[in-house]
């Protein structure tokens, strides 16, 4: 269908959003609490547009586009909405954008940006600290959330945990995990879905702290180094000094649309860990390691294989196989064992 943006005529796809049409043919609307994973939300009401024959202010993120509709993203009635919701949410709250972890790739930095917004125009008495630093891997800056609900609508309806959920009312609405406790003392299990998913600074990842900004990194897709579900990866790397500094899901992905679990967004520390193996070794007969290349060993194991199932038969040996390849990796290895050796005797750490 056709429908008009700022006096462009664009093509739209029936059941879309004026917010996701505008997105889909490269214009920007201020937006806060949609995402595509949450649905719609029309909460924060930043992403405000005019709308040919419709009375008032339609937020862009829940009003399906029909034909011919005509659409204004940057009227003089439109920015002022923008201006106001986005100044309200500046004023309330610290939003310290130089030291903040999410620099760079904050929306509300964006949306500010966009509306030319240097500064809040109102002034709120000073915040009390309100950080909750219990948890492993994720850090909660309350100071900084807008209430936007994505992170509550995630833990509930796309990773469905169920932990988080907004509590008290009005101006002291405050995200809370579980009946009011601490993030560390909740049942939480540090998947991270919340952290990626937070438009602002509100939730982040400790073990990114002060390590790089979004900017600063290269990202690289690859896929999760443990189980075999396949989920995509971005891993952030800071050339500078050679490490992974942070990991997010894939949002495209069909195996993981961007969810990880606490063991893919946090645990790669092992990558350039000191005692990771870099070569083969192989035992000696007083039980210490020497270094061996890779064809010495794999010479080794091919010999002592063959001798064992001639001397012994194919079923005195077994495999076992681990859930940090890929599902053809560990594939190839159970057809190894039955066809080459002989035996069904096949296992997998996974079932540890």
């Amino acid at each position: 269908m056709l429908i008009t943006i700022n006096d462009k005529q664009l093509q739209a796809e029936e059941g879309q959003t004026i917010l996701q049409a505008a997105r889909k043919n490269g214009i920007y609307i201020p937006s806060l609490c949609y995402h595509e994973k949450v649905g719609v939300a029309g909460k924060c009401r930043a992403c405000v547009v005019e709308v040919e024959g419709m009375k008032g202010l339609q937020t862009s993120c829940s009003v399906i586009v029909k034909e011919g509709m005509k659409i204004q993203t940057r009227s003089q009635k439109a920015v002022d909405g923008q201006k106001l919701v986005i100044d309200l949410l500046l004023s309330n709250g610290t939003h310290d954008c130089i030291a903040c972890q999410q620099n760079g790739k904050c929306e509300l930095q964006d949306a500010a940006y966009y509306l030319g917004i240097e500064k809040p125009s109102l002034n709120y008495a000073d915040f009390e600290p309100n950080l909750d630093d219990s948890s492993e891997f994720i850090q909660v800056d309350r100071n900084k959330c807008i209430a936007c609900g994505r992170c509550v609508s995630a833990c509930q309806n796309t990773v469905t945990n169920d932990v988080l959920n907004f509590g008290y009312r009005g101006h002291n609405t405050e995200v809370i995990f579980d009946d009011d406790k601490k993030m560390g003392d909740s049942t939480c299990v540090q998947c991270g879905e919340c952290s990626q998913i937070c438009p602002v600074g509100a939730i982040t990842e400790k073990k990114a702290k002060g390590m790089a900004r979004y900017w600063e990194t290269d990202k690289v897709t690859s896929v999760c180094p443990y189980c075999g579900v396949g989920c995509q990866m971005e891993i952030h790397v800071d050339r500078k000094i050679n490490k992974i500094v942070r990991v997010n899901g894939v949002e495209s992905a069909p195996s993981n649309y961007g969810m990880l679990c606490v063991k893919g967004r946090f645990g790669y520390d092992f990558v350039d860990h000191k005692e990771r193996l870099t070569t083969p070794l192989i035992r000696n007969n007083d039980g210490s390691f020497r270094k061996a290349s890779w064809d010495e060993a794999i010479e080794l194991v091919a010999t002592k294989f063959s001798e064992i199932k001639q001397k012994h038969g194919p079923n005195s040996l077994m495999g076992f196989s681990s859930a940090k390849v890929t599902n053809e990796e560990n594939y190839t290895f159970q057809k190894f064992f039955r066809t080459v050796i002989g035996t069904n005797n096949v296992d997998h750490c996974a079932r540890l």
